[in-house]
């Protein structure tokens, strides 16, 4: 047996709001839109991870989802164009993750972060 995919759902009141904001945030895309649920998706291969925690790191709350950027620089300057509240950071954490928290306009902290060595986990 294979876990083929993991897809976190986010309560959204808009979901094609927060699908635009991701667009823009992240150049996700939407590849589905039945008007009450919205999927977006990148391009990119990923790993299928689920992190359990008590707490974000360095005393954060846990955000909904941490998303691992190619671009921290670029990232950060999208979240600041959209005027995003940046909640934590940009920072560089003692266990080499670059990151900074953002949130959705309905109020869903993301985690955006970077492996400062430039390797994943």
């Amino acid at each position: 047996m294979a876990v083929l995919r993991i897809v976190p759902d986010l309560a959204c009141d808009d979901p094609g709001k927060i699908a635009q904001f991701m667009a823009e945030l992240l150049g996700l895309k939407s590849v589905m839109d039945m008007g009450w649920v919205n999927t977006i998706a990148s391009d990119a291969p990923s790993a299928t991870q689920i992190t359990l925690a008590s707490e974000g790191g360095s005393g954060t709350p846990v955000p909904a989802l941490s998303i691992e950027v190619d671009d921290f620089e670029e990232t950060l300057a999208r979240a600041k164009a959209l005027a995003a509240p940046i909640s934590y950071g940009p920072v560089l954490e003692p266990w080499g993750v670059q990151r900074f928290f953002v949130q959705t306009p309905e109020g869903h902290l993301l985690n955006i972060m970077c492996h400062a060595d430039g390797g994943t986990n």
